[in-house]
C-alpha cells in the first residue's frame, strides 16, 4: 500500500495538505482539460508577483535555493526519483500549478517559503497561492549512492535532460510556433503539471503536462527513464484555436558559435564552442544524413523534405576535452537530443533555424519536424516519439560517420577557391579504399579525392569554386552505387 503523500518525511506541507481535498484522475483528465480549453479564448497565466520577487535580479533569484531535505519523495523506500522545485520570480513570472498524482488521485501542491533557503537575505513574506516555476527531478544516475539531477521543466514548454556522465546543453520544447520567422514567435506554456508517485522499484517516472497558448493548446504525457541514454517517451496531443501552417513539432534548441569550418572572425583560443555540431537526419527512404551546423552572417531557413521519417536530431560528436580545451562549459559533455517517430508522421520536412551569434550564451540553433498540412482550428493531431538525450547515439553502426569538416582557403593566388575537408569514420567500410560522390548546387568542384586518413577512416578532400551567394554541397562514400557512409550535406555561403 503505497505511504500517504505528505508525512512525517514532508513536515513542511503535513498541516496545508491537509486542507487540501484530492481530484480524480485519469489518463486521458488532461486531454478533456486540453481539449476544453482550445474551445475557449486564451487566458493568460497569472505573472503577478509581489514587490520582493517582481524586481528581483539575476543574482538575487539564484538566492531562492530549494531545500534539498524536502525534495518531495525523498524518504519514501524503493522509490529512485526526487523532486525539487523552482521559486517565481526573476524572468519566470507564470504561476504553475504543480499536481501529484497517486493511484487515481491528483492533490494540488502548495507553495511554501519553508522549502527554500532564502540567505542571506530574509525570508519574505509570501502565502501558499504564489505557485511555483517549474521543477527538476533527481535520480541515482551516476551512482546508487547519489541522486543526480535528471531534467529540468522551466520557462514556457521547455525542458532539458542528461545521460550519464553527462551535463545540460542543449534543450528540447513541447511546441515552436514562429521560430526563426520575420513575425515575433509564440512560445506557448506548460500551466501545469502532474507529477506520478512511480511505483517502488520502478526504473521511470511518469509526468503530465498542460500546454496553453493564444494559438493552440495541448495535452503531453512524458514517460522518462533515466540510463546511459535517457529516454523521454513522449505522447503529445495538440488542439489548436487558429490554422497552424508552421507548427514545430518534436523542436530542439541548441548552440553554435564556432568550429573548425567556420573561423572567420574568431579571435578565442579554444578550437571549438558548441553545444552540437550538426543535425542528424535519417530519411523515410533509409538515407542517414550529416548536416554540419553553422554560425551564418544572416538567419538560415534549411527544409529537408521527407515522408515518414525515422529520426532526426542535434547531435554533439565531439567527446574529447581536446576538441575544445574549456575546462570549464565542458562542451565535450553536452548530450545529443535524437528524435524517433513512433507513428507515421507522414509528409514534412525537418526544419533547421540557424542564427547568427556573437558568442556562446544565446542559443542560435533550432531543429524540428514541419507537417505538410497544416494543423487546422478545431481538430486534434498526436504525435507520438521517443527523445533520447545521449552521447553516442548511432543510428545505423554499419556507415561511416562524419567526425570533422574543415574549410578554408586554397593555398595559391586564388583565395577565393576553397579547400574542403570532410573526414569519416571507419563504419564496417572495409579496408578499400571506397568510391566517391561530390556535387554543388552552384559553382565548381575540383580535384575530388578520397584516401585512407592517418589513425583510421577516410579523408575526402575537393575544391570548390563559389559561384554565387550560396551554394549546397553534397558529398557520401559509395562501392557500387551502395552507401558505405552517411551522406553530408553543407550550405556554403558567401
Amino acid at each position: 500500500m503505497a505511504a500517504p503523500l505528505m508525512g512525517a518525511w514532508w513536515p513542511a506541507f503535513a498541516a496545508v495538505a491537509a486542507d487540501v481535498a484530492p481530484s480524480p484522475f485519469d489518463a486521458d483528465t488532461v486531454v478533456r482539460m486540453a481539449r476544453a480549453l482550445a474551445a475557449d479564448a486564451y487566458v493568460a497565466p497569472d505573472t503577478t508577483l509581489p514587490p520582493a520577487l517582481a524586481g528581483a535580479t539575476y543574482d538575487q533569484y539564484r538566492d531562492f535555493r530549494y531545500r534539498q531535505d524536502r525534495a518531495l519523495w525523498r524518504d519514501v523506500p524503493g522509490v529512485d526519483f526526487q523532486a525539487q522545485f523552482f521559486h517565481r520570480g526573476f524572468l519566470f513570472k507564470p504561476r504553475i500549478e504543480i499536481h501529484v498524482v497517486e493511484g487515481d488521485q491528483a492533490r494540488p501542491l502548495p507553495f511554501s517559503t519553508a522549502l527554500f533557503d532564502y540567505s542571506p537575505n530574509p525570508t519574505p513574506a509570501l502565502d501558499d497561492t504564489l505557485g511555483f516555476a517549474g521543477f527538476r527531478l533527481h535520480a541515482p544516475l551516476n551512482s546508487r549512492e547519489y541522486f543526480d539531477e535528471l531534467c529540468v521543466f522551466l520557462g514556457a514548454s521547455y525542458f532539458r535532460a542528461v545521460g550519464k556522465g553527462l551535463a545540460y546543453g542543449l534543450s528540447a520544447r513541447g511546441l515552436a510556433l514562429g521560430s526563426g520567422d520575420p513575425g515575433p514567435e509564440e512560445f506557448p506554456v506548460f500551466r501545469a503539471f502532474w507529477l506520478h508517485r512511480p511505483e517502488v522499484g520502478s526504473a521511470a517516472i511518469t509526468i503530465d503536462a498542460l500546454l496553453d497558448g493564444p494559438s493552440v493548446t495541448g495535452a503531453y504525457r512524458f514517460r522518462i527513464e533515466p540510463g546511459e541514454d535517457t529516454v523521454f517517451e513522449v505522447d503529445a496531443r495538440l488542439f489548436p484555436r487558429v490554422d497552424l501552417p508552421h507548427a514545430g513539432i518534436a523542436p530542439l534548441t541548441s548552440m553554435y558559435q564556432f568550429d573548425a569550418a567556420d573561423r572567420t572572425g574568431i579571435d578565442d583560443y579554444r578550437p571549438a564552442v558548441h553545444d552540437s555540431d550538426g543535425l542528424g537526419l535519417w530519411t523515410g527512404t533509409d538515407e542517414q544524413v550529416w548536416r554540419p551546423l553553422h554560425n551564418p552572417a544572416s538567419i538560415q531557413h534549411s527544409g529537408f523534405q521527407d515522408a515518414s521519417p525515422r529520426g532526426f536530431g542535434l547531435m554533439q560528436r565531439k567527446r574529447a576535452f581536446d576538441s575544445f580545451e574549456d575546462a570549464e562549459a565542458g562542451y565535450e559533455k553536452r548530450p545529443s537530443a535524437w528524435v524517433e517517430p513512433l507513428d507515421d508522421w507522414g509528409r514534412g520536412e525537418v526544419h533547421l533555424v540557424e542564427i547568427p551569434t556573437a558568442d556562446e550564451y544565446q542559443d542560435n540553433i533550432v531543429a524540428f519536424w514541419r507537417p505538410a498540412a497544416p494543423l487546422q482550428a478545431g481538430s486534434e493531431s498526436r504525435w507520438r516519439y521517443r527523445l533520447h538525450w545521449t552521447a553516442a547515439k548511432r543510428w545505423k553502426p554499419a556507415l561511416a560517420h562524419v567526425v570533422a569538416t574543415r574549410i578554408g582557403a586554397r593555398p595559391g593566388e586564388d583565395r577565393a577557391i576553397r579547400l574542403v575537408v570532410v573526414d569519416f569514420d571507419q563504419g564496417d567500410a572495409g579496408s578499400e579504399v571506397p568510391q566517391l560522390e561530390v556535387t554543388a548546387s552552384t559553382g565548381r568542384i575540383a580535384n575530388p579525392v578520397v584516401h585512407a586518413r592517418p589513425g583510421g577512416g577516410w579523408r575526402v578532400g575537393f575544391e570548390f569554386a563559389p559561384a554565387g551567394a550560396s551554394s549546397e554541397l553534397r558529398t557520401r562514400l559509395h562501392r557500387g552505387g551502395a552507401a558505405v557512409s552517411e551522406t553530408w550535406l553543407y550550405r556554403w555561403s558567401a
